[in-house]
């Protein structure tokens, strides 16, 4: 089993005006002269770990890593205007034009994934390869599978969902999402800060394949809480700004781009089956189901992505 490369800083750090307000942190690490590559974090909202930088062998690879609008050290703080899908597309390219960038290759998870496809799907003579984890096509069903009162998750998580349901008045379970953007919008700051605590509690305990339904999640830290059930509650509850069905639509654009595909067998918070359907419209790609939850750091989830950087750097040099 392959692991994470050894920690490492980042060597250049810098701030990206990008328009309608924000400034992204942006962060380069490994060789200047390396393949380049760039990573998109998961959420939205969820901003840049330190372990991100370590899929990619720094000998190799010259990584790009930023916080998205609204998350991380980028500015203004969980901030929704000029927010969309299209926004943060766009603020990949203009990266990419100002580091003079030909081409690179995209790797993403969970929501990451979701943008590094609709940014392959717009730019696509702009990527040399694609490594996806944990597939979210953001559509309907994904959203309700893990967010609703009819979804699946709830079966397998219900310690976690019992708490997640219950801070909604059960008068207002019929629509949880905007329940709780309700909450995460309050002009009291008490109210926010519980809301987005039992929004991120659910979600950041529910990633990887052993689990503990009272242990701590990834997302418990209040100020990665609070941007990333802000941004996740307003982009769900725009349907990501994406139409129904756009990304499988527009992936004849890509099936010619080299990619890899890695999915956790047990993944609960994207279930499997949209990975499975990806993989069925771009038969082209490597797909890997492994044994694994949601998380990037299940071992089975680092061995496929570890291998999937070496072997593109391999190819690419």
């Amino acid at each position: 089993m392959r692991e994470l490369y050894p920690e490492i800083e980042p060597s250049r750090t810098e701030r990206l005006s990008v328009g309608g307000g924000h400034t992204l942190y942006v962060e380069e690490c490994g060789n200047p002269d390396g393949l380049p590559v760039v990573f998109l974090h998961g959420g939205p909202g969820a901003g840049l770990s330190p372990y991100h930088r370590r899929f990619f062998d720094p000998a190799r690879w010259r990584v790009v890593l930023f916080d998205q609008r609204g998350a991380g050290q980028s500015t203004p703080f969980a901030n929704l205007d000029a927010n969309t899908t299209q926004d943060l597309v766009a603020d990949i390219e203009r990266i990419r034009e100002h580091l003079g960038i030909e081409r690179w290759l995209v790797f993403g998870g969970s929501w990451g994934s979701t943008l590094a496809l609709a940014y392959a799907e717009a730019h696509a003579d702009r990527v040399t390869g694609l490594v996806l984890r944990g597939i979210f096509l953001a559509r309907e069903e994904e959203l309700r599978w893990f967010n609703e009162m009819d979804g699946g998750a709830r079966c397998i998580f219900p310690e976690r969902w019992a708490r997640f349901r219950d801070f909604i008045p059960e008068a207002e379970r019929g629509n949880m999402i905007e329940a709780y953007w309700r909450r995460l919008d309050s002009n009291d700051e008490v109210v926010r800060l519980a809301a987005a605590h039992a929004w991120s509690a659910y979600e950041g305990g529910s990633t990887t394949l052993v689990h503990d339904p009272d242990a701590a999640g990834d997302f418990d830290e209040p100020h990665k809480a609070v941007s990333l059930a802000r941004l996740e509650a307003h982009y769900f509850r725009n349907g990501m700004f994406l139409e129904p069905g756009q990304l499988l639509r527009g992936i004849d654009r890509i099936r010619h781009i080299p990619g890899v595909i890695v999915h956790g067998r047990y993944d609960i918070i994207c279930p499997v089956k949209t990975a499975f359907e990806l993989h069925q419209a771009w038969p082209e790609a490597e797909f890997h189901i492994v044994l694994a939850g949601h998380s990037a750091s299940d071992p089975a989830i680092v061995d496929k992505l570890v291998e999937a950087t070496d072997r593109f750097a391999d190819r690419l040099a």
